[in-house]
Order: structure tokens, then sequence, then C-alpha cells
């Protein structure tokens, strides 16, 4: 192999880690284009995923309120996915601790 095939294939495992470990915490639990997260249902709970931070802001029964990537966007269980931060967002489930979110890129 030449240096440069060399330089290439370590390139592009670190990047695919590095996409991986974006998405790699308990909360978390990611393919390599779509993540499973769960965020506790409490003020400055928050998640990293994909290379965008989710953060908690409010809920009810039905409905969550969420600012991921820096935009504010309201989501009901059922409803299809919503783009936001480049990402498609939909609310899997809603207990009276937790969350629990669908995200995949766009």
């Amino acid at each position: 192999m030449t240096n440069s095939r060399i330089a290439a294939l370590v390139s592009s495992a670190a990047l695919g880690l590095a996409l991986l470990a974006g998405c790699s915490n308990d909360d978390v639990s990611c393919g390599l284009d779509q993540c499973t997260v769960t965020i506790d249902r409490q003020t400055n709970a928050s998640a990293s995923f994909l290379g965008v931070e989710a953060k908690f802001v409010s809920a009810d029964a039905n409905t969550v309120t969420l600012e991921v990537a820096g935009e504010q966007v309201s989501l009901t269980k059922g409803q299809q996915a919503v783009e936001v931060g480049g990402l498609m967002v939909s609310l899997d489930s809603v207990t009276g601790d937790q969350i629990g979110l669908q995200v995949s890129r766009n």
C-alpha cells in the first residue's frame, strides 16, 4: 500500500469513529444515519447526536417542545418527522420522566 492509501484509510476510519462517538452515551443509540434518543423530562436536560444538541423545553401528555440545533420545535406523538437543523426528528414516546426521539439525517 502506498502512503497516500494508508493515510486515506486512517482518515476514513477516524471519521467513522468520530461520527459514532458523537452518538455514543447512555441516552443515545445510533446507527450510521439514525439515532434513538432519550432525554430526561426536566429543565436543562439535553443530548447530543449527529453533530447537534437537543435541549428539553417543555412537555405535556402528547406534545414536547425542544430546542434542536438552536431552533425551537414542537413535536406531537404520532406525527410525521419534522425537519430541523438538517435532521428529521420525531417524537417516539413521552413518560413522566423521559421523552424518546427518533432522529435521522435529512
